[in-house]
């Protein structure tokens, strides 16, 4: 350790004041703060990432971390603390504690872990801010919703009308109702979802059937 005075002259007299008695600089620590906050958000959370500057190397590892985060425009006063659970610099921030469409400004301080008895700090100042937002997974429109509604409808009534007349044995007599409501259906963009490309094809078939047997009579 070292001992810590001051001297001075005051009123004429020199004067010796002993400030520390044992000043030991492990034990009056203050770093600098986190510098380089990157945020990456995805639909479950978001990640928040930072580094640490002029901290020796055997400090790195006994580091401990706060983090504020609250909407950008609310004050500093109501934000939200976490701490992350081990000594790496980052945390995450799950998507259900963060509000839809809402930006958010984040900081980050460290200091010596309380756990540590070799050293002690205080903490930091705070970093830099960083914003970030959730990120919403896109729903379906409903425009789209009633179209496909349509289309799963359709599909069973289509199949149906066709086995109604081949158990029937009335092609002759339907195929050129049975050719145009087909072509109807090819014509309906089904081709765009995935779910629906072995129906259109398996009808594509039944059109190329009863053409040929409507040639065949």
């Amino acid at each position: 350790g070292y001992r810590v005075s001051l001297q001075g002259n005051f009123f004429g007299h020199n004067h010796t004041y002993v400030t520390f008695p044992e000043y030991n600089p492990r034990k009056y620590i203050k770093l600098d703060p986190p510098l380089n906050l990157q945020s990456n958000t995805t639909a479950n959370k978001c990640q928040i990432r930072w580094s640490v500057w002029n901290v020796p190397w055997y400090l790195v590892e006994i580091l401990q971390y706060e983090l504020q985060y609250k909407e950008h425009s609310m004050s500093w006063e109501i934000a939200l603390n976490k701490t992350p659970p081990s000594p790496l610099p980052q945390i995450e921030i799950e998507a259900t504690e963060l509000r839809s469409g809402i930006a958010y400004v984040a900081r980050v301080r460290c200091k010596i872990s309380e756990n540590e008895n070799s050293y002690h700090s205080q903490w930091s100042e705070w970093s830099q801010t960083t914003m970030f937002q959730r990120a919403d997974v896109t729903k379906p429109s409903e425009k789209m919703l009633n179209t496909r509604a349509m289309q799963f409808l359709f599909i069973p009534l289509s199949f149906g009308t066709l086995l109604y007349l081949f158990w029937n044995y009335k092609l002759s007599r339907y195929k050129h109702f049975l050719g145009f409501f087909i072509h109807c259906f090819l014509t309906l963009g089904l081709k765009a979802s995935p779910v629906l490309i072995f129906p259109h094809q398996l009808l594509s078939f039944s059109h190329s059937i009863v053409c040929t047997m409507g040639i065949l009579r």
